[in-house]
C-alpha cells in the first residue's frame, strides 16, 4: 500500500507499507506472550514447552499458580494466507486454534505500578494494557506497519523529474494516520494537508 498526497513546492507525501518493521515483542512489554507452534518461532521465549502439559488447562494453571501470575488472557491463531493472533477464537475450526497465553505476574504488577497490594483496578488497568500489546503485535503479524517519506520533486536539464527525499520515518504501527503517529514526525502546515484541512 502506498498513498501520495502532494504537498506545496513540488513535494509529494508518501505513506509505505514497512516490510521491515521491528517486532514488538523485542521491546520492553509489560505481558509475557507463551505461544506454541510447530512451524512459526512466535511471542516471547519461556522456559517452559507446550510439551510439558496434558493441554491449555493444565499450562494455565501453572501459569497462575507456579508463575504467580496476575492476569492471564489466551492467545487464538488464525493461520490462512498470513497469520493474525487475537485473545477471542475464529470462527474458522479449521485453520485456527488456541497457541498460547499472555500474562504478566503478580512481582511485574508491583514494580510496574510501585504497590504492594494488587487490586482488582490494576488488574484491569494490566488487562488493557495486554489487549493492547495482542493488538500492536497483530499489526506486525499482519503488515500493517507503516513509514512515511516526503520527497522534493526536481526536473534535471534533460528534463527528466527526479526525487530528493527531505523526510522518511518508520515503523508506525496501524494504518490509520490520525492514531499511528505519523502526523507528530510532520511540519502542521503539510499534516492539514494531508488530513484534507487546507
Amino acid at each position: 500500500m502506498t498513498e501520495e498526497i502532494t504537498l506545496p513546492g513540488d513535494r509529494v507525501f508518501r505513506m509505505i507499507q514497512d516490510d521491515n518493521a521491528m517486532d514488538p515483542r523485542e521491546w520492553d512489554n509489560l505481558g509475557t506472550m507463551a505461544c506454541f507452534h510447530k512451524r512459526y518461532g512466535l511471542g516471547d521465549q519461556v522456559h517452559f514447552s507446550s510439551d510439558q502439559f496434558y493441554g491449555w488447562d493444565e499450562m494455565y494453571d501453572y501459569i497462575e499458580n507456579d508463575l504467580d501470575a496476575a492476569v492471564i488472557l489466551p492467545l487464538y491463531l488464525y493461520d490462512h494466507s498470513g497469520i493474525t493472533i487475537s485473545t477471542e477464537p475464529f470462527s474458522c475450526r479449521w485453520d485456527s486454534g488456541q497457541i498460547g497465553f499472555i500474562y504478566v505476574t503478580k512481582e511485574t504488577l508491583r514494580k510496574e505500578y510501585s504497590v504492594d497490594r494488587i487490586t482488582e483496578k490494576i488488574k484491569e488497568k494490566a488487562r488493557k494494557v495486554l489487549l493492547a500489546e495482542v493488538e500492536t503485535y497483530d499489526q506486525y503479524l499482519t503488515g500493517d506497519v507503516y513509514g512515511f517519506e516526503i520527497v522534493k520533486l526536481q526536473k534535471c536539464d534533460e528534463g527528466h523529474v527526479h526525487e530528493k527525499t527531505e523526510d522518511s520515518c518508520w515503523g508506525f504501527f496501524g494504518s490509520d494516520i490520525k492514531e499511528n503517529g505519523i502526523l507528530d514526525h510532520i511540519k502542521t502546515e503539510d499534516a492539514k494537508i494531508i488530513l484534507g484541512e487546507l
